[in-house]
């Protein structure tokens, strides 16, 4: 919703977050088109893309049920008695970093502690202090998911960029129960800026790729996350606004590559191919 306030406040986080002003009018960076996309873009459509439980049956339907994994239960608040067997995660189907990793049956007290938290997750919607408002109009509730991989290491994230049906590149994320970073290849598995981190490439690669490009058709710019367990993908889930366009790349040139891919597509123009600002966003 582009209004005054929504502007204040979208220039304000991203203040926060880079140290200085998005463009807002002419945007050239990724970081200011989530804004940009904030600002501009919502509807059902990509509340059904954030929703854990809608997203699944439109990926079950396009690839198939081996791309998804189970669901062991879902509801809008948990019930008196556990009803799912663990090891398992618990997310807000709604919302973003909310999940707790459940490596063993909890006690009474313990599952008690878990329905109070369900509850403080589904009390309000998710995103509306950042303006995401694809979370904010996803239906609250909570999802349970059996854990992936030895139910102590938890598996790696390959989060997959794609800009007008083209996937270019891959996020891979590491230590996300202790050291959390971060690396981005291209789609050919080359660091964008090398560091002291190399992991090898997925097996199925390939195959998460095209399955990507499939899922994020008809959308200018869609994440798709995938994990990878005994070389066979599975998908994770949709986002529309990574790091809600706060958090900085590794190097200040790569804001701006990902930026022109976007404004390519959606001028309509093959992904790479970088030009002039899409008359929707010069007129924004």
């Amino acid at each position: 919703m582009d209004t005054f306030a929504a502007r204040a406040r979208i220039g304000l986080t991203y203040l926060w977050g880079h140290r200085r002003l998005p463009a807002l009018e002419n945007p050239r960076r990724f970081t200011e088109l989530v804004q940009w996309r904030k600002l501009h873009e919502g509807g059902q459509e990509q509340a059904v893309l954030m929703d854990k439980v809608t997203s699944k049956a439109l990926v079950q339907g396009r690839l198939g049920r081996d791309w998804v994994i189970p669901t062991a239960w879902h509801g809008d608040r948990l019930p008196e008695q556990q009803p799912f067997a663990c090891p398992a995660i618990m997310k807000a189907r709604h919302g973003c970093n909310q999940n707790v990793v459940l490596r063993h049956q909890p006690d009474s007290r313990e599952w008690q502690a878990l329905r109070a938290l369900g509850e403080k997750w589904t009390a309000k919607p998710y995103g509306t202090w950042l303006d995401e408002s694809a979370y904010r109009d996803t239906t609250r509730g909570l999802i349970a998911e059996p854990l992936l991989g030895d139910s102590i290491t938890l598996p790696l994230d390959y989060k997959i960029y794609v800009f007008g049906g083209r996937a270019t590149h891959v996020q891979v994320h590491l230590g996300r129960a202790g050291r959390h970073r971060w690396i981005l290849h291209d789609r050919d598995w080359r660091q964008l800026v090398p560091g002291n981190d190399r992991p090898t490439a997925p097996e199925s690669l390939s195959a998460m790729l095209d399955a990507a490009e499939q899922l994020a058709a008809g959308h200018s710019f869609l994440r798709v996350d995938f994990y990878e367990i005994d070389r066979q993908p599975l998908f994770g889930e949709f986002c529309l606004y990574p790091g809600s366009g706060l958090d900085p790349f590794a190097a200040d040139w790569i804001d701006f590559e990902l930026g022109d891919l976007w404004r390519a597509a959606l001028g309509g123009r093959p992904v790479e191919v970088a030009g002039a600002i899409p008359p929707q966003i010069a007129a924004a």
